[in-house]
């Protein structure tokens, strides 16, 4: 089955481009279009897409609120990834940490879109590590610093955090540690689990906030 996208964007010529850069690909299908995050929740109930691709900035409702709204709504929820002109837009911060699973910049090549689509819709984050890092400078956070306390990661876990925070997939960081594919994302379940993050960007956002990863940290 194709993966199924919903665009979400106030800017028609913005739509336009993502719709002809994801159907040209045979794996992807553009299955509505909203100008307006106050439109997502019918749209959603009624096409049941994979991953909607929202903006982060609009008119009625922005991307925050309608992230917020869709985790609310459904059960499991589609996977949001959210769609900037900045990367360094707390905007943006403010989306993936409401549940957003990744973001996209609007200036990104035809073939990182399709990239991101299709990660975000297996599961795996979509960040920007350097950007990532500067939006959660002076954000720390003492609910983040206790999650972290009270989840007791082993060292391979500490290390897959690690990892996951600089941007890598599972296959790669499979390769860093000369690990299985299939082991790293048990090692994934778990600190999702004891991390209780809903997915790897809120494990990643926990890490930064708590102070495990440092925000100023190179990688």
């Amino acid at each position: 089955m194709p993966v199924s996208v919903l665009l979400v964007d106030d800017d028609a010529l913005v739509r336009a481009g993502l719709r002809a850069i994801l159907e040209a690909q045979p794996d992807i299908e553009v299955v509505g279009e909203a100008a307006d995050g106050a439109a997502v929740i019918p749209l959603v109930r009624r096409l049941a897409p994979d991953v909607v691709a929202m903006d982060v900035r609009m008119p009625l409702m922005d991307g925050i609120e309608a992230t917020r709204a869709v985790l609310r709504a459904f059960d499991p929820p589609p996977k949001i990834l959210v769609v900037t002109t900045f990367e360094e837009d707390q905007y943006v911060y403010g989306a993936l940490r409401a549940g957003a699973d990744g973001f996209l910049l609007k200036r990104a090549r035809p073939a990182e879109i399709v990239h991101a689509v299709r990660l975000v819709a297996e599961g795996e984050s979509l960040l920007f590590p350097a950007a990532l890092r500067s939006l959660a400078a002076g954000h720390g956070n003492e609910a983040a610093r206790t999650a972290v306390a009270a989840a007791r990661l082993t060292d391979r876990e500490g290390e897959v955090l690690r990892l996951i925070a600089r941007g890598l997939t599972n296959a790669e960081i499979a390769a860093e540690l000369v690990l299985g594919t299939e082991t790293v994302k048990s090692h994934v379940s778990a600190l999702l689990a004891k991390l209780g993050a809903r997915d790897r960007t809120q494990a990643v956002i926990t890490a930064y906030e708590s102070g495990f990863v440092a925000p100023g940290a190179a990688g």
